[in-house]
Parts: C-alpha cells; structure tokens; sequence
C-alpha cells in the first residue's frame, strides 16, 4: 500500500497534508464547468486512450460539472490535418512563407471547419509531431510547416472562442537501451520546444509530456533488457503508456490531486480532519472504530491493464489522493472494510502514516471503474458516428438519382446513433455521483 503523507504520525500532519492537497496542489484547472472538450491529433489520439482517461477523472473529479468530450483524433494525420485536407506535403515545405501561409489556411481552415468547429467546443487539446517529423531527423523545412500549421490551429479555435491547450508528443519507444539519442526523439525534442513558442505567442496552454515520458524511459532502460514499457508499439503506446501520458497532461492542466482525506484518532475515536467528504455516525466500539463517509467526488479510475503504470510514475499522488489516516492504534494489522467489504489489511504504522486507498476502495473503486467502462462505450460511439457514417461517401462512380435518398438515411442514422450518446452521457452522469459508505476499521483476525 503507498504512503501518502507526511511520515510523523500525527493528526497535525495530516491536517496539513489535507490544506496543502486543496490548496497548493490543485491549481486551477484548465477544464471548467460546462466545457465541451475536443482532442484533435494524430493516431495516438484516434486510440482512444489517454483522451478517456483524461475525461473519466474529469468526470469524476467533479460529478456536479456540467461536460462533454469528443475525440477527433486521425491516424496519421499532422498540423497541417492532411488526413482531413490533403494538401501537396512537397509544395508546402518548399513554398516561400506567404505561399505556405496560404496553404496552411486552407488545409487547416477546411479540417477545422468539418471535424471541431461544428462540435461547439470552448477547450481543444492539439497534439501532433509525430508523423510531422516524418520519423527522421530534424528537417527546417518541416518544423516551419508544423510551427505555422500550429499558430493557424490556434487563430482559427481562438477566433471562434475557444481555449487551446497544445500538447507536446511523447517519444519513440524503441527497443533500445537510450531513447534519448534516437534522432527522431531529437528531432520531436525540437517539435516541443517549438510548441511552448507557439502556446506563447498565442497565449494558449502549452502541456509537455515528453520531458516526463522520456524521463520515464530512461530510467526503466538503465539496467533493464530494452522492451515496450508503455504496451503497444514503439509509436503507440498500450494503456500503461496511455496512463503515464494521461498523468503527465493532466499535471500539466493543474489537475487536483485531492479527492477526499479523513483523518481519525483510534485511541480516542475522535475525528481529527476531513476534506472533500462528510463523516458522520463516527465510533469506536471494542477496538472497532466505523462511520460513514460521503465523499464529494470519486477517485480516479484507473484501467485495470495499466496498473503497471502506478510504478512509473507518482500518478496517484499527484492526481487521486483518497486518503484514510488512523493514529493512535496498538501496534498490530488491521483491516478496513468498506459497506462491509475488506479492501485492505494495513498495519497500525502504515495507517498511522496515511494510506491512499483509490485503487483497493472495494465499491468505490468498482464505481469509478464503471464510469471509466461507460466512457469507452460512449466514445467508441462517437467514432463509429463521425468516421463511418457523417463522412461516408459513395465513390464517384457510384452516385446517381438515389443520393438524396441516401442522404435522408445517413441523416436518421446520425439521428439515431446521437440519442444514444445522449442516453450513455446521461448514465455516466447517473454513476458517477458518489455515494455514502460505512467504513470499519478493525484488528485483522489472526
């Protein structure tokens, strides 16, 4: 079980560890109430991993907020959305400034204009680099067209009032003992730092999470046989990577780290602190201590296949602090149940230190999962909605007199496949509304 709070087993301790988790440490988020969040990229983005990770915490950070997400992600696509515009890619890097200008406006202007701008979005998170850099080292021509593509990007959502979060790539995993030296992660190196000059000039968010990635790498290669340490392949991650990109954005969005903290004395059975939950019905009863707990929000839903991931990085000290603190307990093991349910055995000294229970909290856990599990569902619709039905199209050869027709079904279909988003969207907000628990902390049967 990982500790959480300051080592000195005092209620004093945690009741600052508890002011520094609302305060310091959750900033001000970059998501807000009533946002509809878009995630415009590449392939890495289409995966449909690390946009619902992002969007399952925000869902569940803030089971109040009115939000919605849609991901608009493309394989292989780049900043100047070629996947959406296909302009001449040998023309636009060797066009003079004005000329490319001009190219940029068009592809760019015509993506945004199909796939973002009729989603009615106030916050886009933009990550591309990885086909821009076309998987070689670095090259003028290209970074001149991925800078000015991106500055586009940012007029055209700015113009229409939107917030722009841009986000640099994560690096190139292969197997090799120094991703570092990859030319090609030399090259997005570039990519990122020409991103944090874009995001300055137009006043966007910059979000880098290939400084974290890299780290991360680097660290689990020393010693190591090379391997995939994120899932997937060398350019897409599987849900540990997802996870590990996931926890590096949403820092990089001042996501709060604090879910709920209940501090208690089990000598006295007094209660010493809370945060972000009501306790109530609080006693200690022949060395059981219970009470209930409704806490404000769930914790952070974390997939199932990417629990590796919690040992790459601090991510659920940085973003999902569902703290229990017990002092003053006999030395011994204890288990803490939840509506009657064990969900772990600490002993005295680990419970004494403050323990983060938001991957073992029993039906808590299984609820945030079940949001995380509906966000899937949901988003697997969109996708099926926007790239197989709205952007359909018979080839030339076979369009003719029963068109219209055509059209009316695609327009029902679209109609159809829209309620159910709607129906999924309306469960998630159902689920993820937390709800009370009885927890009991007890000496563990020898």
């Amino acid at each position: 079980m990982k500790h959480l709070f300051c080592p000195r087993n005092t209620l004093l301790t945690f009741l600052s560890a508890v002011t520094l988790a609302a305060g310091a440490l959750a900033g001000d988020f970059a998501v807000r109430d009533g946002d509809r969040v878009v995630f415009l990229g590449d392939s890495i983005t289409e995966q449909r991993l690390y946009t619902t990770y992002i969007e399952a915490y925000a869902l569940t950070r803030h089971p109040e907020w009115k939000l919605a997400f849609r991901n608009v992600g493309w394989g292989g696509d780049t900043a100047w959305l070629r996947q959406r515009s296909h302009p001449d890619e040998r023309a636009l890097f060797e066009a003079d400034a004005a000329s490319q200008q001009k190219m940029v406006e068009d592809a760019v202007g015509h993506g945004l204009r199909r796939d973002v701008l009729p989603l009615k979005p106030t916050l886009v998170t933009v990550d591309f680099a990885m086909n821009d850099h076309s998987y070689q080292a670095f090259r003028p021509d290209i970074f001149a067209a991925h800078v000015r593509s991106q500055e586009q990007i940012a007029k055209v959502l700015q113009t229409d009032g939107c917030r722009v979060a841009f986000l640099t790539t994560q690096p190139i995993e292969d197997k090799r003992s120094d991703p570092d030296k990859d030319v090609r992660n030399q090259s997005l190196r570039k990519f990122s730092d020409g991103l944090k000059t874009v995001a300055a000039g137009a006043g966007a968010l910059f979000v880098d999470q290939f400084d974290p990635y890299m780290a991360m790498l680097v660290r689990e290669r020393e010693g190591n046989p090379p391997r995939f340490i994120g899932g997937g392949d060398a350019v897409h991650p599987g849900p540990i990577g997802h996870t590990v990109m996931a926890w590096a954005i949403l820092k990089g969005l001042d996501a709060p780290a604090l879910v709920s903290m209940v501090g208690i004395d089990g000598a006295t059975g007094q209660l010493g602190g809370a945060q972000g939950c009501r306790v109530e019905n609080l006693r200690l009863s022949e060395g059981t201590i219970s009470f209930d707990r409704s806490d404000e929000a769930l914790p952070m839903p974390i997939d199932p296949k990417a629990e590796p991931a919690l040992k790459l990085a601090p991510i659920l000290d940085d973003l999902s602090r569902y703290g229990l603190q017990v002092t003053g307990l006999a030395p011994g093991s204890y288990e803490v149940a939840i509506d009657g349910q064990t969900v772990a055995k600490l002993s005295s000294e680990e419970l004494a230190k403050g323990c983060n229970l938001t991957i073992t909290a029993g039906p808590i856990t299984e609820q945030a999962r079940q949001v995380l599990n509906l966000v899937v569902k949901k988003n697997d619709l969109f996708f099926n909605r926007w790239r197989n039905i709205q952007l359909y199209s018979f080839p030339g050869w076979a369009q003719g007199p029963e068109i219209p027709e055509f059209e009316a079904r695609r327009s029902a279909e679209v109609a159809r496949i829209d309620q159910q988003i709607a129906d999924q969207e309306a469960r998630i907000d159902e689920i993820r509304r937390p709800k009370p628990h009885h927890f009991t902390v007890k000496p563990a049967a020898q």
